[in-house]
């Protein structure tokens, strides 16, 4: 007899682990898979204060505190003799002002062990190959790490697969991004003998001087390592010459301050890429199935707000999904799709501002007067989009070229 779950959750990265740690506060059944073994290396290391609401919510934040992760409560832009910093602490929003810039490797593997606790049976080195929704019960085809396969059954699909979009290619969800393909290579750097200061408590966001769509960050661990990387459209990526590091250590010294900064930095993990990596969906969710985090949609690292949406996502479905469960009708457009985009939609626009220009001028030559402006900005980039209080998250576009023409 094939196993039955309440739901199965597809992927173990941070979106999973809270939506199943909430989920076992109501002693709902959930099978956890993850096709990979834990640790292992991901990007996306610098979280958002929004964060940590739904951490605490799920039980989870007092094991990341414990563990010892780098403090963070803001941001540092930086573009040639242009500087900026975002203080966190000063949002318009109620709510978080810190947070944390955490290895993904210990921090996710951190979460699953600990939703692991609370009675979610957790499976690592199991490959969902295939899923059947036609009935009233989903069957799922997995295979283990040695190569055996079993069917397993369940009410309710969750794909927290993030990058790997399990159900958007099995079901066919997946539609172009409205963004335009850019890459990604990136590092991890022990950043111990760097000569020169910065603050450790910031992510570091750097303009390229000349072309104001390539753009940097560098996220400090505790640890004395960082995680850095650049961002840079592809038909320019091309004319750089080498393989992954030499094209980014030439790019990484184009910025002069940032090449001088780490200049004594040592790369401890193999350069790595990742192109067009936007992505859309065709529908969000089913009767049968939601979609968390990436493996809805995934927009562009350059606001951190990955991980933010991710755990949104997780702390949005299951409302709706204990309502199912429990017989109810659930109109899953209504009561999920729609309010997950309130934020996507929010971030969507602040990451199309930033490459246009505008959020760049009013991050570097804010206009003059009155901070509540100021602090209405660093709500959204404290990952605070849900908060329809804010007429940044209610009517973006048009907040954002209203301020960008008071810039001076």
């Amino acid at each position: 007899m094939n196993e039955m779950f309440d739901v199965v959750i597809i992927g173990a990265g941070p979106s999973g682990s809270v939506a199943a740690s909430l989920l076992a506060k109501h002693n709902v059944s959930v099978l956890m898979l993850e096709k990979l073994e834990f640790p292992r290396f991901i990007i996306g290391e610098s979280l958002l204060p929004q964060s940590m609401e739904f951490l605490e919510k799920a039980d989870l934040l007092q094991s990341v505190v414990e563990h010892g992760f780098q403090f963070k409560n803001g941001a540092a832009f930086g573009c040639a003799d242009q500087s900026s910093l975002i203080d966190f602490r000063l949002k318009f929003s109620e709510g978080w002002g810190t947070t944390y810039q955490v290895q993904r490797a210990p921090f996710d593997h951190l979460l699953a062990k600990k939703a692991a606790t609370k009675g979610i049976d957790v499976r690592y080195n199991h490959e969902v190959m295939d899923i059947d929704l036609s009935q009233d019960i989903s069957r799922l085809k997995v295979k283990d790490a040695e190569g055996n396969e079993s069917e397993i059954e369940c009410k309710f699909i969750l794909d927290a697969s993030g990058y790997g979009r399990v159900l958007p290619r099995l079901l066919d969800l997946e539609r172009p991004s409205s963004f335009p393909v850019r890459n990604a290579l990136f590092t991890h750097m022990k950043d111990q003998l760097c000569t020169k200061k910065f603050d450790r408590n910031k992510i570091l966001i750097t303009v390229h001087p000349e072309q104001h769509d390539i753009w940097y960050w560098l996220i400090p661990f505790s640890d004395g390592t960082s995680s850095v990387g650049v961002v840079v459209r592809p038909e320019v990526l091309d004319k750089y010459k080498g393989d992954n590091s030499e094209k980014l250590w030439t790019l990484l010294r184009e910025a002069k301050e940032l090449g001088a900064l780490l200049d004594d930095a040592e790369e401890i993990h193999p350069v790595g890429q990742l192109s067009g990596y936007s992505c859309d969906v065709s529908n969000l969710c089913s009767d049968k199935y939601a979609l968390l985090g990436n493996a809805g949609e995934f927009l562009d690292p350059v606001f951190s707000s990955g991980v933010t949406i991710a755990l949104k996502s997780a702390d949005l479905v299951v409302p709706p999904l204990l309502k199912q469960l429990n017989g109810e009708e659930v109109d899953w457009e209504k009561e999920y799709a729609k309010p997950l985009k309130i934020g996507v939609t929010c971030f969507k626009t602040f990451v199309e501002s930033w490459y246009e220009g505008s959020l760049q001028k009013i991050i570097f030559n804010p206009p003059e007067g009155d901070n509540s402006i100021r602090d209405m900005v660093i709500s959204i980039l404290a990952g605070y989009a849900w908060d329809e209080k804010n007429p940044f998250v209610t009517q973006p576009k048009k907040y954002l070229e209203m301020v960008a023409a008071q810039c001076p």
